[in-house]
């Protein structure tokens, strides 16, 4: 068994005693509906929203918060991209650049707003956190929810926006089934590879990542996007980890079988195609990214060195497949 569990703090201790990651559910799940009497109702900067430009669970919210044009109705914080002792730290712009601190509670730390929520909390103080001014407290912090509630609740506040939907009711079945094996053998899977401390788990996990990534290309060479021709959260759940693959999955978490720059066209098309699209661009920080990962995880970069490879092109000119 290994012994890094031992040797690093407990801000780095990701996996279970025998080798495996296993990622814990989120603590907060309240939504915001329309209903009057509803705890949460959708009022214009009555919510926040925290988040890493790093954390690709963060970044799906971000997405889905600049596509509906809610950047004057949720405002944003961004912390340092540092995963330190205490956790996600709050940055000036001028101390890392992208940054954004947080004006609302005027937090240090990240895990001031769990202790605000609940004083006795004992979980991982993860990003995103979708807080509420009006009752101090963090309405959720599951970003396949937060993006759920981005989705359509604030439709009232946004008329340009208003009725494009990332989760078509006709769509949904398909939508949740994709959703369900992404998550689990890709999005989740990578960090099953990389946070592994034993040899036996991480070869348990490195083939369903590669089987899923070659079902996925087999689904995209044949349709723009992952359901059809339409652009769904499904594209969005997958793309802000598929971003991240080559950069630094592929070197930091030994997901070195393929790349997406050489061995996926057509996930690479696909991927540049969702890049292009209006404000998607404006979320990416790959400085953010990469020093996140190569700098905070000590347990697999003790030296903190941060590799010069930034992925493909994602401006580059696109090809559509001929059928989609």
């Amino acid at each position: 068994m290994s012994t890094l569990n031992k040797d690093h703090p407990e801000i780095l201790k990701w996996a279970s005693s025998d080798g495996e990651f296993r990622r814990k559910a989120s603590s907060f799940r309240n939504t915001i509906n329309k209903d009057q009497n509803a705890t949460y109702t959708p009022e214009k900067d009555r919510y926040h929203l925290y988040i890493s430009w790093a954390c690709p669970w963060a970044h799906r919210t971000v997405i889905v918060r600049s596509l509906k044009n809610l950047d004057n109705v949720i405002g944003l914080s961004v912390v340092d991209y540092f995963l330190g002792e205490k956790g996600w730290k709050f940055s000036s712009p001028e101390e890392t650049p992208g940054a954004i601190p947080d004006n609302i509670n005027n937090a240090q730390y990240l895990r001031e707003l769990y202790f605000k929520t609940d004083p006795n909390y004992n979980g991982r103080f993860t990003v995103p956190v979708l807080w509420d001014k009006k009752t101090q407290t963090i309405v959720n912090n599951e970003s396949s929810e937060i993006i759920r509630i981005f989705n359509d609740a604030f439709d009232d506040f946004t008329p340009e926006t208003k009725g494009i939907t990332y989760y078509p009711e006709n769509l949904r079945s398909q939508i949740d089934e994709i959703n369900e094996w992404v998550y689990d053998t890709v999005n989740n899977g990578v960090y099953k590879c990389g946070f592994a401390t034993t040899q036996e788990a991480y070869d348990r996990n490195i083939e369903p990542l590669f089987k899923s990534l070659d079902r996925l290309e087999e689904i995209l060479s044949k349709n723009e996007f992952l359901v059809g021709n339409t652009f769904t959260e499904a594209d969005i759940r997958l793309w802000t980890t598929i971003i991240r693959f080559d950069p630094v999955y592929h070197t930091h978490f030994k997901t070195n079988k393929k790349s997406i720059a050489h061995d996926y066209p057509n996930i690479l098309r696909w991927a540049r195609q969702i890049y292009q699209i209006p404000k998607i661009s404006d979320t990416v920080n790959m400085y953010h990214i990469k020093h996140h990962y190569f700098e905070s995880h000590k347990q697999i970069n003790p030296t903190g060195i941060v590799p010069v490879n930034n992925g493909p092109d994602l401006a580059h000119p696109i090809i559509k497949p001929k059928n989609a």
